[in-house]
C-alpha cells in the first residue's frame, strides 16, 4: 500500500485536554481527564467498558460539549467550537459503526467529502457529478487507502473492512492534519483487521492520529504512546512497552481474562 502524502505539521503537541469533566445524569464519564497528543504520533487510548472513551472522542470532535476543562487543537482554543468548525479546522474523525451512504458508488462518497470541504452546495451534486476536480482527488484518494478497483459500486456492496477504509477516506478527503478514530479494526476478521493496520501504519507519521481501540495486538503494534482510561480517569500514559508492564494497568484492564474482547461503552 502506498505511503500517504502528509499535509504540513510541526513537531509540536497537536492537541490537548486540560481538566475535562462529563456526566449524563449521576454518571460521570470523563473525571478531570487530561491527555496530550504529540503532532505526527499515534496515540491509543484503551480501557474497559465504561472507562469512557467514546465520550472522549465525542469531546474532542466537538459533538459534545464539557461541563468542565478546555480543549486545544494546534494551539487554538476549541472547547466550544463545533464539530463542523472542528473539520474546517483540521480534525475530523471515525465513527463506531460506519456512516457511509450505501446506496451512493464508493467514488461518489468521497466525492461528497471533497465538495463540501471545497464549500458547494449538495443542491448542485448532479451538475458537478461530471468536475473533475472533485473526481481526481476522490480517485486518488481511494487509490491510497486501497480501493482504487472499487469506485464505481455500491458502497453498501463493500465488506465491513473496506467499507472502514473507504470511511477513512473520506476523513482524508476533508484534508485534516489530525484523525480521530474511533474502533476501526471493530467487527473486523482477522484478515481484514491485519489490513487495516498496515494502511494505519502507511498514515504513521503523516498524520497526527488518537486511536481508540479494542484490540491489543492493533494498538501495541501502532502505537507510539498510550493512554489507559478507567471510570473516565486516566490511570497511566506512556510508551508500549511501559504500558504493558504496569501493574495498575494489568490490574484494571489488561490483566483481565475478557480483555482482548473489550469494546466501548454507549453513552460513556
Amino acid at each position: 500500500m502506498t505511503d500517504v502524502i502528509a499535509p504540513n505539521v510541526t513537531k509540536d503537541i497537536a492537541l490537548k485536554a486540560n481538566g475535562l469533566k462529563k456526566a449524563f445524569g449521576g454518571l460521570i464519564a470523563t473525571d478531570n481527564l487530561s491527555l496530550s497528543v504529540a503532532t505526527g504520533e499515534i496515540h491509543a487510548v484503551i480501557g474497559p467498558n465504561g472507562a469512557g472513551k467514546t465520550t472522549l472522542v465525542n469531546l474532542l470532535s466537538g459533538m459534545l460539549r464539557p461541563d468542565a476543562g478546555s480543549i486545544q487543537f494546534n494551539g487554538r482554543d476549541v472547547t466550544r467550537l463545533p464539530a463542523p468548525a472542528r473539520v474546517k479546522a483540521g480534525l475530523s474523525r471515525s465513527y463506531q459503526i460506519t456512516s457511509i451512504f450505501r446506496d451512493f458508488t464508493v467514488l461518489e462518497n468521497v466525492m461528497f467529502s471533497v465538495q463540501a470541504r471545497q464549500g458547494h452546495s449538495f443542491r448542485f451534486w448532479k451538475p458537478v457529478s461530471r468536475d473533475a476536480s472533485l473526481i481526481d482527488p476522490a480517485r486518488e484518494l481511494l487509490g491510497r487507502v486501497g480501493l482504487g478497483d472499487r469506485v464505481d459500486i455500491r458502497a453498501g456492496e463493500l465488506a465491513y473492512g473496506e467499507q472502514r477504509q473507504l470511511e477513512i477516506a473520506i476523513s482524508l478527503a476533508t484534508q485534516p492534519s489530525f484523525l480521530l478514530l474511533d474502533e476501526p479494526m471493530a467487527g473486523m476478521g482477522p484478515e481484514e483487521s491485519q489490513r487495516m493496520i498496515e494502511f494505519l501504519r502507511a498514515l504513521k507519521g503523516a498524520y497526527t492520529i488518537l486511536l481508540i481501540e479494542h484490540d491489543m495486538d492493533a494498538v501495541f503494534a501502532l502505537a507510539d504512546r498510550i493512554t489507559v482510561l478507567v471510570y473516565g480517569k486516566v490511570i497511566a500514559t506512556g510508551a508500549p512497552d511501559d504500558i504493558r508492564n504496569d501493574p495498575a494497568v494489568r490490574e484494571a484492564y489488561l490483566g483481565g481474562d475478557d480483555s482482548d474482547d473489550c469494546s466501548e461503552e454507549g453513552a460513556a
